[in-house]
């Protein structure tokens, strides 16, 4: 099976301003990747070439073995972009039933029930989208991604409008579309949400990859911290390896072990760390 997203040496200018400068990212079936990077990194350039909005200056984007653009890749993706309007005076079930009509779902009332199920918006089918909260509409947006059951989802800040109820909604949807193997790439600002729910992130400075892998694997130890009647012991170079070791000594010297904590970085300190490496290097 042809990967859900892939790309290849992707390169995008604006006159003499490079967006993309050569980018490979390739995603699974039923991965989730996040895509994160400053302000003017790339990553809605990105985002908009594979929905098919944007031509590349060079290089391959392909969605579903298609390429992005083409009707057969248009079909297998949905899309929520972050700044996204439906019309006021529109009722929830309308919005979906005119996006069926423009994605060419035969769905029906049943998809329509089904996805404003997935978003807890069942019970709102009926209000106008002037009288739904932001989250609300957040959340319609979600459901509108989702018609004709794509095998891609590019969302853009998905939760950027929700509180953290909202929030684990989501996670827990993203989770849920994962089981049945569709594909997410989410760009967000919200690296703990990226960190949680993210099989892989992808890090784009100045329309670079700049730092790739699992979230676990881009984060570094940090050391060991073991809690005793004394107090916090910090053990800064320790390894996990190292803890049985360092338990037995601090008993042997009459203290008391409550608990042990084994420290290491966070998505959001290797985040700062990869973009900022890269910025000193520019400058």
């Amino acid at each position: 099976m042809a990967p859900a997203l892939s790309v290849t040496a992707l390169r995008k200018s604006y006159g003499r301003t490079t967006a993309l400068g050569g980018v490979d990212l390739e995603i699974g079936a039923g991965e989730l990747v996040g895509l994160l990077g400053p302000n003017g990194a790339g990553k809605s350039t990105l985002v908009k070439i594979a929905c098919g909005l944007v031509r590349p200056s060079g290089g391959r984007a392909e969605v579903c073995g298609a390429p992005a653009g083409s009707r057969e890749a248009r079909r297998a993706l949905g899309y929520l972009a972050e700044l996204f309007r439906f019309p006021g005076w529109a009722r929830a079930e309308e919005v979906l039933t005119l996006h069926q009509r423009l994605a060419g779902s035969n769905g029906g009332a049943a998809e329509r029930a089904e996805l404003l199920g997935l978003v807890d918006l069942l019970h709102a089918r009926d209000r106008r989208v002037e009288a739904m909260s932001k989250g609300m509409q957040q959340r319609l947006g979600l459901a509108q991604a989702l018609i004709g059951g794509p095998r891609l989802l590019l969302l853009d800040e998905p939760t950027s409008a929700l509180d953290p109820v909202g929030r684990r909604m989501v996670r827990e949807l993203l989770e849920r579309l994962r089981e049945r193997g569709v594909a997410v790439l989410l760009n967000s600002h919200l690296l703990s949400e990226v960190e949680l729910v993210c099989d892989r992130v992808a890090i784009l400075v100045d329309g670079q990859v700049v730092a790739a892998g699992r979230p676990s694997e881009l984060v570094h130890a940090g050391g060991v911290e073991i809690e005793t009647a004394g107090g916090v012991r910090r053990f800064a170079q320790a390894s996990r390896e190292q803890v049985p070791e360092l338990v037995e000594g601090l008993v042997r010297n009459g203290e008391r072990i409550f608990g042990v904590r084994l420290v290491t970085s966070s998505l959001e300190e290797a985040y700062l760390d990869a973009v900022g490496d890269q910025q000193e290097g520019a400058a």
